[in-house]
């Protein structure tokens, strides 16, 4: 700010208050250029990241793959007692419930193939 205080402002005939008000533009205006110049070194190509990225992911896929299909038998054998209870039973939402079994049954199967998809076979 000592050297905004060096220019010589005194020939526009302004208050010290209108002196002040510039001042601040300046420093401001000095601000926001020196973020819009270091905005443009940040931003850099990331296409070298995801390739890097998306081997890691391929490393585990398998895995992964054997890993969903085992949580989809677990979680359709619970569901498909927990219907079976509610039938016996005599719920009333017993449809609704075979509905949202059946749903997220055939949605947990589906994860796999588009993580091929994704990720290449």
């Amino acid at each position: 700010m000592k050297h905004l205080n060096k220019m010589n402002l005194s020939k526009f005939k302004m208050t010290p208050k209108q002196k002040l008000r510039v001042q601040k533009g300046l420093v401001c205006a000095a601000v926001i250029g020196i973020f819009l110049l270091s905005e443009e070194a940040l931003a850099q190509d990331g296409g070298g990241s995801l390739g890097v990225a998306a081997s890691e992911i391929k490393k585990y896929k398998a895995g992964a793959k054997l890993l969903i299909n085992a949580v989809a038998g677990v979680v359709g054998l619970i569901g498909g007692i927990r219907i079976f209870n509610k039938w016996q039973n005599g719920d009333q939402d017993v449809t609704k419930e075979i509905i949202g079994w059946v749903g997220a049954v055939i949605f947990i199967l589906l994860v796999p193939t588009v993580l091929d998809s994704m990720f290449g076979a």
